[in-house]
C-alpha cells in the first residue's frame, strides 16, 4: 500500500498540496487561479478532474483562491468545517449545494484504505484546521499556518513518516523588515506564524522512528530564505541531538514549482 504526495505550492502568495492513495486523491487547499492550479498539476502529471475532492484548511486568499473556480470547473466535492463554510462565504463564489460537505475538526473520514484526521490550530482564522493522511502504516502530517505547536497538536501529529511543517519566517529579519508594528506582532502573536527556530523545536518533540522527511513550508517571500530556513532548522535539530542527512532529510518547497511526487 502506498501514499503519494506533492507540495505543489507553499508561500504567501498561494498554497495547495496533492495527497493520492491507489484509490483516491485529494487536493488540500486551493490558493491559486484555476489556471495556475491547473499548470501545477500538470508538472506531476495528474489530472484536477480525477481527484476526489478538495480539503480547505482555512478561508485565507492564500489557500482558497482557486477552490471555487475549480468546484464549478470540474464538479469537485469541498470538505470544510462549518465555521471555514460561513467564513468562506462571498468569497468563492457559488458553489453547489450537493458539492459542500463538512469536514469537522478533531474528526475522521475514510475514503477505501485512505483515512483523514483532522485537527486544530493556532491561526486568526474562523476555525483554522490541518489535516493527517493514513493508509496501512503510513501517516503523512501537514501543518502550517500556526502560531505555536501546542502539546496536544503534538501528541496527535508525533512520529509521521513525512510532515509538510511550516517554517514561516527569520525572526531577526521580520523584526528589521519594512512590515508595519500590527502586522510584525500578528505573524509573532500564538495566531500568527511559527518562525524557523520554533518549528525546528516543535519537530524535535514530535519526529520520531518512522519520520524520514520533513518538508519546510509558507516560507515567508519577504522574511525567509530557502537556505536561512533550512540551515536555522538544521542548526536547532543537530543541538537536539538529530543529525539531519543520517536520521532525517529536509525538503524545500517553492511558491511556484511542485516538490517530486514521492511515495511514503
Amino acid at each position: 500500500m502506498t501514499m503519494h504526495f506533492s507540495v505543489l505550492a507553499s508561500g504567501s502568495t498561494g498554497n495547495a498540496i496533492f495527497v493520492e492513495s491507489e484509490e483516491h486523491s485529494f487536493l488540500v487547499d486551493a490558493g491559486l487561479s484555476g489556471k495556475q492550479m491547473e499548470g501545477l498539476f500538470s508538472q506531476i502529471d495528474r489530472k484536477i478532474e480525477d481527484l476526489s475532492g478538495i480539503l480547505v484548511t482555512h478561508e485565507h486568499s492564500d489557500h482558497i483562491k482557486g477552490i471555487g473556480v475549480l468546484a464549478r470547473k470540474y464538479k469537485l466535492p469541498i470538505y470544510a468545517n462549518d465555521k471555514t463554510w460561513n467564513a468562506m462565504d462571498g468569497l468563492v463564489g457559488k458553489i453547489d449545494t450537493e458539492q459542500k460537505f463538512t469536514f469537522d475538526m478533531e474528526t475522521a473520514k475514510h475514503f477505501g484504505g485512505l483515512s483523514i484526521e483532522s485537527f486544530g490550530v493556532s491561526h486568526d482564522a474562523a476555525e483554522p484546521m490541518f489535516y493527517i493522511f493514513h493508509h496501512g502504516d503510513k501517516k503523512l502530517v501537514l501543518v502550517t499556518d500556526t502560531g505555536y505547536v501546542s502539546d496536544r497538536m503534538k501528541g496527535i501529529i508525533s512520529n509521521a513518516d513525512a510532515y509538510v511543517f511550516e517554517s514561516n519566517h527569520d525572526v531577526g529579519m521580520l523584526r528589521m523588515c519594512r512590515y508595519p508594528w500590527n502586522i510584525k506582532r500578528r505573524i509573532l502573536s500564538d495566531y500568527g506564524h511559527v518562525s524557523n527556530e520554533d518549528a525546528a523545536i516543535a519537530m524535535s518533540e514530535v519526529m520520531g522512528d518512522n519520520t524520514k522527511g520533513i518538508y519546510l513550508a509558507h516560507l515567508s517571500l519577504d522574511n525567509n530564505m530557502k537556505d536561512l530556513a533550512r540551515m536555522s532548522v538544521t542548526q536547532t535539530l543537530e543541538s537536539k541531538g538529530i543529525l539531519v542527512g543520517e536520521q532525517i532529510d529536509l525538503f524545500d518547497t517553492d511558491p511556484k514549482v511542485p516538490t517530486p511526487l514521492v511515495a511514503i
